[in-house]
């Protein structure tokens, strides 16, 4: 009680000088609240704060997705050579004739649709 009794008392011990430059503080302090906050809503930061998080969201996933095919690359390939790096040909003869088969189907129905 003694401690709010003192604070009135310092409080009306100021000056009129003193009390008008609290208030010129109060509204510069108020005024950059305001700003502040009118940039933080304003559309265009909205929307600056969207794209970033859109963008960060699709590189986050483009990365996940490169990690996750180079994987799958890297499981291929070892499928098709030996543990020194070599080709194995047992494995890589068969799918290179079905390969060439796939083009040379592809070429022939062009061809019929053609002509």
């Amino acid at each position: 009680m003694a401690l709010v009794a003192q604070a009135s008392k310092d409080k009306s011990a100021r000056t009129t000088a003193q009390i008008e430059a609290d208030i010129a503080q109060a509204r510069e302090r108020l005024a950059s609240t305001l700003d502040e906050l009118a940039m933080r809503v304003h559309p265009a930061t909205v929307a600056a704060q969207t794209k970033a998080r859109m963008l960060g969201a699709v590189e986050q996933k483009v990365g996940r997705a490169y990690v996750a095919a180079s994987g799958a690359l890297e499981q291929v390939k070892a499928g098709f050579t030996d543990e020194k790096g070599r080709p194995r040909p047992e494995r890589v003869v068969p799918v290179a004739l079905v390969g060439v088969g796939v083009v040379l189907l592809a070429a022939s129905a062009r061809r019929r649709r053609r002509g």
